[in-house]
């Protein structure tokens, strides 16, 4: 990419090019963005979204162009033996926007790029230069934060293109290229068709696979110890906070076992030196401790103080979001995307943590005018600290601005105005005094009837100067975990104090298996394992959710079955695609990339081929590992997952899970949680009806009648045998036309599979059942997709109940028939169940039964539950989650076209100089040089 008058240089230095006369065309990303900036430019500038990328590899065979179309590599949009060359062909949505874009730039004296300030963003602004090819000065402008003084700012001090940025990003973009075209087939020949394999999505699919695998490989151990109730009252404590609880923590100086000192196979530690309580042993000393004396044995005091957390960053916001507020990852990108391009936050993807001068001044401001000088300290607190990865120097997610809007002052409502305080909270906190206090812990010794010596301890928290806790507090993602602004007092007392126990109740208690992952600890996961990118995280739990490899129960994240089938193949196959270690390589040598420390090509070179590593250790390529690894994979054995102590074997089938037994297939339903298929959940799956039951022969066809299970639930069929012709080895065409297709038929609702008769049936066959004629047209009953109704011709009219298919009589039909056709519904059926307020819409949510099952609605938006999701158990959270899901992906609403004057009739000939198609060529470049990719598609 030639640099053209100031348009790029090598890092992002600032630009001296401008000549900051004529008219101005700005190019932003989105249209709302576009809007807002505009009206801080006013006169002499002209602004215009790109609407996110402009152009990518191609993804079908019909957008390659044609003077590619007979090249080996062009599908794979990679020539993998020039250089790495990628192909971009502007996208089909795109067409005529880039057209109305360089029309736009024909009509401008200067371009200023102002694409998001991150890699993406300079990759978005690098694609618009070499497709659009403008012969103005070409200028990058850069802000975080979208305010009349910071556009203002940013539209007089831009600077190059900073192509070092755009080459990591470009890398990136043909890293996953490579890795999702060449393991995604592999997918489809030995799982199923239509999966999908990415370089961080099947990563985080392979840590929650893992953490089931440990949840269904752990034992449950019990352990007992004691709660008692002491009375301080004897010590001198004031009636009324003299009670206090405490547990037993040692019997004659040994520790008492806790949950941390079993195994995940339920054994005590070998390295652990403590007792193990049984219910027996934790009653009897509870009865033989009931009537001794206690003492104050120690009290320890220790000062209490709690720093402020740092500002937001994505992953912080995305985590706390869904703590606090319910949200998911992508809602909570959303949102905040809102917020953002409507100048109330600043950007917010970002890994830093630092605020600007001016953002410490308007938090500290606000300290001082909400709280007092009391919780200002003396010196502005500095948060410097980034993840090791972090792609750009951002500054953290804040109120936008150098005053801050209190929530109340923004006028927003809804999950933006719920956001919006978040952040302000946290910012402002940020910036105030810490917390302080002491904790105190006391052990009371007592004796029992036997001489036994019992220790209990008890603990307490006393905050003295709240600080930033007024103003905000952190949640956490152990809903049995204490907040930092709990407090939990304890009486005064000192050693020797003599106490009474009010009561002691032997308590017993279980191992837990490890937790679930939830969008806000998996997001942490990824984070602190350094895989991938902060701010693609939303998008890859999005893709997870929607290849069906993870479901949700209330928030966990569950995998499917289909997921432990594809992660079994690449774990065992493609070992290293999917190690933790070897994803968070990757980030850091395409980080050395945008530092200008480490060429792509040779880098794409050894991924892709093959070579030695830095420490002259081989290493296999991806297309040696694909094309060695193929013929190797056994798809039967892939899919399969035997259950632990039991013949019977978990397949993957292309229909769904199912369980195998010496030949007997029983399914499983699809939203059962792996951890929960034990050996008594197999065995009660294949007591079930199994389908296949005959029901006896019809007397009019000799044909035997069976009941069945299939893919769309219950039916029934009659058995037809194979014509003679065809069973001795006739003509297999012959033998399927003389062959006739049985007769059908879906069990009614109120009918089961395992107590439908022959006669129920015959009937069921029977259908369509002719009522008789009207208007001399054959009227018929029948069920269908939507429910019972009557046919005459190609009107219909729909039946009340099923029964009504065998009873309807003709007089019936012709009234229901001389009745107009409802257009609408029918009255609405009651609720399943009530739900709170959505937090978007502000209307009341309700589950309803519909067509395809179960949805929830809020009068306006209507969104089907998921694999997962039980009428009786989702929540309000996840009710709000599914809604605004289905709002993000409906279509936006066209806006009716303007109405164009009539043209004007004329006999003149056209003029002889006609307008000239532009051949449009995909460009092909070099990935050390110019580089790029587009957000929207980029798999991860």
């Amino acid at each position: 990419m030639p640099p053209t008058k100031g348009s790029a240089g090598k890092n992002g230095s600032k630009d001296s090019g401008r000549q900051g006369v004529g008219t101005t065309l700005v190019i932003v990303e989105s249209p709302a963005k576009a809007k807002t900036i505009a009206g801080y430019l006013g006169r002499g500038y002209v602004v215009e979204s790109s609407i996110g990328h402009i152009r990518d590899m191609p993804n079908k065979a019909a957008e390659i162009p044609a003077k590619y179309k007979g090249q080996a590599w062009a599908r794979l949009g990679v020539d993998v033996d020039g250089d790495f060359e990628p192909l971009y062909v502007v996208n089909t949505d795109k067409k005529a926007h880039v057209k109305k874009l360089k029309e736009l730039v024909e009509d401008a004296d200067e371009l200023l790029l102002a694409t998001d300030e991150d890699r993406e963003g300079e990759a978005i602004a690098w694609h618009l230069l070499e497709e659009l090819k403008p012969r103005i000065p070409v200028h990058r402008m850069v802000f975080n934060e979208i305010t009349e003084d910071a556009i203002q700012r940013a539209a007089h001090n831009t600077r190059d293109l900073n192509t070092r940025l755009v080459s990591a990003q470009e890398t990136r973009r043909i890293l996953d290229r490579l890795y999702g075209y060449e393991v995604s087939p592999v997918l489809w020949k030995k799982v199923m068709p239509k999966l999908s394999a990415g370089r961080v999505q099947s990563v985080a699919t392979r840590l929650v696979v893992e953490r089931e695998r440990e949840r269904m490989a752990f034992t449950s151990a019990e352990y007992w110890d004691i709660k008692a109730l002491f009375d301080a009252t004897e010590a001198g404590a004031a009636e009324g906070t003299a009670a206090f609880p405490a547990t037993l923590v040692s019997v004659d100086g040994t520790r008492v076992a806790v949950g941390r000192d079993f195994t995940t196979q339920g054994t005590l530690r070998p390295d652990r030196d403590v007792r193990q309580l049984d219910e027996a042993a934790a009653r009897g000393l509870a009865e033989r401790l009931t009537g001794a004396g206690f003492s104050v044995r120690s009290v320890e005091r220790k000062p209490y103080r709690r720093s402020p957390y740092a500002p937001f960053r994505t992953t912080t916001l995305q985590q706390e979001a869904s703590r606090k507020l319910g949200l998911s990852a992508k809602q909570t990108m959303q949102v905040a995307q809102r917020l953002y391009e409507h100048g109330y936050i600043t950007y917010m993807r970002t890994d830093s943590t630092t605020l600007s001068d001016s953002a410490v001044n308007a938090a500290r401001s606000q300290v001082r005018s909400l709280y007092g000088g009391d919780y200002l300290p003396d010196k502005p607190r500095v948060y410097a600290k980034k993840v090791k990865n972090a792609q750009e120097a951002h500054e953290a997610i804040r109120p936008s601005g150098d005053t801050f809007r209190t929530p109340s002052a923004t006028g927003l409502s809804g999950p933006e105005l719920r956001l919006y305080e978040l952040v302000w909270k946290r910012t402002v906190a940020s910036q105030m005094k810490d917390a302080v206090g002491e904790s105190v812990t006391v052990r009371i010794e007592g004796a029992s009837s036997d001489g036994e010596v019992a220790e209990f301890s008890a603990t307490g928290k006393v905050i003295t100067f709240h600080g930033f806790l007024k103003a905000y507090v952190e949640g956490s993602d152990d809903p049995a975990a204490d907040l930092d602004d709990r407090e939990r007092r304890l009486p005064a007392m000192s050693e020797g104090d003599p106490l009474k126990a009010q009561n002691l109740e032997a308590e017993g208690h279980s191992t837990r298996p490890p937790a679930r992952y939830t969008e806000a600890t998996l997001v942490k996961e990824l984070e602190e394992r350094e895989i991938g990118r902060p701010s693609t995280y939303a998008s890859i739990i999005g893709t997870i959710l929607d290849r069906g490899y993870v479901f949700k129960k209330g928030t966990a994240l569950v995998p499917s079955f289909l997921a432990f089938a594809v992660v079994q193949l690449l774990e065992r196959h493609f070992g290293s695609l999917v190690d933790y270690e070897f994803t968070a390589r990757l980030e850091g040598v395409l980080d050395a990339i945008a530092r200008g420390e480490a060429e792509s090509l040779p880098w794409l070179r050894r991924f892709y081929f093959g070579g030695e590593d830095t420490e002259g250790h081989r290493e296999t390529g991806l297309k040696e590992l694909v094309s060695d690894q193929l013929s190797e994979i056994d798809p039967k054995e892939i899919s399969s997952l035997p259950l632990p102590g039991t013949d019977i074997v978990l397949r993957v089938g292309r229909y769904g899970p199912y369980l195998d037994r010496d030949g007997v297939r029983v399914n499983v339903p699809e939203d059962l949680a792996p951890d929960e298929l034990t050996k008594e959940k197999a065995e009660e799956l294949f007591a079930q009806p199994s389908g296949d039951r005959e029901l006896g022969t019809d007397p009019e066809t000799g044909r035997m009648i069976v009941a069945k299970t299939g893919r769309f639930g219950p039916y029934v069929t009659e058995v037809i045998e194979e014509p003679e012709e065809a069973a001795e080895g006739g003509s297999k065409a012959k033998g399927k036309k003389a062959r006739p297709k049985p007769r059908t038929s879906s069990l009614l609702k109120s009918m089961s599979l395992d107590t439908v008769a022959l006669d129920d049936a015959l009937r069921l066959l029977s259908l369509p059942r002719v009522v008789g004629q009207l208007d001399g047209e054959d009227v018929t009953a029948q069920n269908g997709r939507f429910g019972p109704y009557l046919k005459k011709g190609t009107d219909s009219r729909s039946l009340e109940t099923e029964d009504q298919i065998f009873t309807v009589t003709l007089e019936q039909a012709e009234a229901l028939f001389a009745q107009p056709k409802q257009r609408g519904r029918r009255a609405a059926a009651p609720p399943l169940r009530e739900l709170g307020t959505d937090p978007e819409s502000g209307a009341k949510m309700v589950v309803k039964d519909g067509r395809f099952g179960p949805y929830v609605t809020d009068g306006e938006v209507n969104a089907s539950l998921r694999k997962g999701d039980e009428v009786e158990s989702i929540t309000d959270e996840r009710a709000a989650e599914l809604l605004a899901e289905r709002r993000a992906k409906a279509p936006a609403k066209k806006k009716p076209a303007a109405k164009k004057p009539a043209a004007k009739k004329t006999t003149a000939k056209k003029a002889s100089t006609t307008k000239t198609a532009t051949t449009k060529t995909a460009a092909k470049k070099t990935p050390a040089k110019k580089t790029g990719t587009p957000r929207s598609s980029a798999k991860e």
